[in-house]
Order: structure tokens, then sequence, then C-alpha cells
């Protein structure tokens, strides 16, 4: 069955730096968009990035501070946050999304980003 696992998560002061990882299996990884989307406690999840062999987009207020990358070899997005603030907190999903749909259909468990003032 199709698992993603993301790691990489943790706690952060406002300014540093995390990347998160998801790795996934049971899918041909190379036909599958990727995305990052994370919730805030209280907020609806909400995306972040996607990446897809057409290139990559972002919410607006991760532009110039996040980078979305792949390694179809190794199976694995990455998401790297730089500049973080206290308002990036949340727990950060991976999902994936075949090219033949216009949904993600798979979805990881999450991992928390805490950013402190």
């Amino acid at each position: 069955q199709v698992q993603l696992v993301e790691s990489g998560g943790g706690l952060v002061q406002a300014g540093g730096s995390l990347r998160l990882s998801c790795a996934a299996s049971g899918l041909r990884f190379s036909t599958y968009g990727l995305g990052w989307f994370r919730q805030a406690p209280g907020k609806e999840r909400e995306f972040v990035a996607a990446i897809s062999s057409s290139g990559s987009t972002y919410v607006d207020s991760v532009k110039g501070r996040f980078t979305i990358t792949r390694d179809n070899a190794k199976n694995t997005v990455y998401l790297q946050m730089n500049s973080l603030k206290p308002e990036d907190t949340a727990v950060y999903y991976c999902a994936a999304r075949s090219y033949s749909s216009s949904s993600y259909g798979y979805w990881g468990q999450g991992t928390q980003v805490t950013v402190s003032s």
C-alpha cells in the first residue's frame, strides 16, 4: 500500500531553518505530483507548496522563504524552510497526487513544526 512518511519537524527559533522530508513507498513516484500542506491549531489545513513535472508553486506567504524539491531516485520530496516565522507553526503534511487526478489521494501522518519568537 501507499505510504508517505514525513520527518524533519521540530522546534526552531524565528529566523531559523528546517528541512522536511517525505519518503514515499508503494507508488510509482515519478508519475505523481507532490505537495506540502499545513494545519495550525484552530485553523483549516492550507496549501503550502507543490511540485510536478511542470514546475513548482507556493502559497504567497512562503514565497522566497520555502523551496520544494524532489528526488525521484530516492522517492522523496523535501521542503526547505528558511527565515521561519512564528506563524509558520503548524503540523505539516505531505501528499501525493497522480498526474491523472486533480486531487491528492495519499497523505502522510504529519510532522510538527514549532517556531518560537
